[in-house]
């Protein structure tokens, strides 16, 4: 008895560094997608006479595992809040680890012809369909274990990962673009895809060691457990799931103007250095690391809810600037301003996510709670608010093509 305390305490931690690692391989897997999606599959993949149709019909694949994730949502919800969330977990770990390993081993279409974009596109609904499940329980798992009137702090790793990914997945592209050279679309793409499957050891050696929920243990031994998690979720929650995917909306949609449309309008509409943009995110990702742990905080002490109206008003402006900004096409003052409002979408995404476990049955203002109603669907509901909000915000998009002006001799 003497050894449980110790590790019964240590628990809080253990989650929130499972949920933290979890999601890093998780969105690994899944920005690695997001950049090959601009610079190698467009011609491996998805061959066209035109160069801009390739890459139109890549991006639209990119957009695919974004509507496949609701359906991971209402899959593994359904799974974590019947089977336990640490089962649930493993499960989409392993699926994810798997499915972007396998994308590795792809042959192209000068290889199998049309099964190439076929086996493609199904490996990236299962990505979809992995993230769909991952997120959610992530940050329950990591609330759930906290300790009392920590929950927002704890649930942040969770959202740590979304920056450790982007600053990982870009530096090991970076590595492998330089060490494979002009071969980099022969076989220099498919390391950071095979990377995954040592990633996904260590994400399962970390998850293993963490106990399954208090309260969905608690739930199960007195036999509380909804039987149908989906339906019983919409019944007790409907208005907290559509007003927190509705502010959910505004971050998703920022995070994936600032990485995806923005690359490619400032490249391809403005002519900037591909490096200098690339340079800007990775320094965002940065700035989110750091200041995700500080919103956390700043959150606790003057209340979730006004923290994120005061976040939302800022991602809203903050398109603005940024425009202006890169239309100037510097890379001094003007880029470590643009980092700054860049940033702004991000610390929105965070909170959101992090009000999910505020928002509990019965519930439209955070501090309002009923004890009497179950929690064994909490699993459900987060990844239908998440994974909902996705689908209304992030669009395949492509920027405007430069204008062409023809030269006279």
């Amino acid at each position: 008895m003497s050894n449980d305390a110790p590790a019964s305490a240590r628990q809080p931690v253990r989650a929130a560094t499972a949920a933290f690692a979890g999601t890093t391989i998780e969105w690994y897997d899944f920005f690695i997608y997001s950049t090959a999606s601009a610079l190698v599959f467009p011609q491996l993949f998805f061959p066209s006479s035109d160069p801009n149709v390739s890459l139109m019909i890549s991006l639209a694949t990119f957009g695919v595992g974004f509507f496949a994730r609701p359906l991971g949502g209402f899959f593994f919800g359904h799974l974590g809040d019947r089977l336990g969330r640490k089962k649930a977990l493993i499960a989409t770990l392993l699926l994810m680890g798997l499915s972007t390993s396998a994308i590795g081993v792809l042959p192209t279409y000068a290889q199998v012809g049309i099964w190439a974009p076929v086996m493609l596109v199904a490996l990236r609904i299962c990505q979809g369909i992995s993230v769909g499940g991952e997120w959610g329980g992530a940050v329950l798992m990591a609330g759930e274990h906290a300790p009392e009137g920590r929950r927002t702090w704890y649930a942040s790793f969770a959202q740590l990962g979304s920056p450790a990914a982007v600053l990982l997945s870009m530096g090991i592209f970076a590595l492998v673009s330089r060490a494979s050279g002009d071969s980099f679309a022969v076989w220099g793409w498919r390391i950071p895809f095979l990377l995954s499957l040592i990633l996904l050891v260590i994400g399962m050696a970390i998850r293993l060691g963490v106990n399954e929920s208090p309260e969905f243990t608690a739930a199960s031994e007195s036999k509380k457990l909804a039987r149908f998690p989906i339906a019983e979720a919409f019944r007790q929650a409907t208005w907290p799931i559509l007003f927190t995917m509705l502010a959910f909306t505004i971050g998703t949609a920022g995070f994936y103007f600032t990485n995806t449309f923005l690359i490619s309008y400032t490249t391809r509409t403005l002519g900037l250095d591909r490096a200098v943009i690339l340079d800007c995110l990775a320094m965002v990702a940065i700035v989110q690391f750091l200041g995700q742990l500080s919103a956390a905080r700043i959150a606790e002490r003057i209340g979730d809810s006004r923290f994120l109206l005061a976040a939302s008003a800022l991602a809203m402006l903050a398109p603005y600037p940024m425009f202006l900004l890169v239309e100037l096409k510097t890379t001094t003052s003007e880029g470590a301003l643009l980092v700054i409002f860049m940033h702004d979408p991000y610390i929105v995404r965070a909170k959101c996510r992090s009000q999910h476990l505020q928002a509990h049955p019965v519930q439209v203002r955070p501090e309002i709670r009923d004890e009497s109603a179950p929690r064994s669907c909490d699993f459900t509901r987060n990844g239908l608010r998440d994974n909902l909000a996705c689908c209304f915000s992030r669009w395949p998009a492509s920027p405007p093509r430069r204008k062409r002006t023809a030269s006279r001799s």
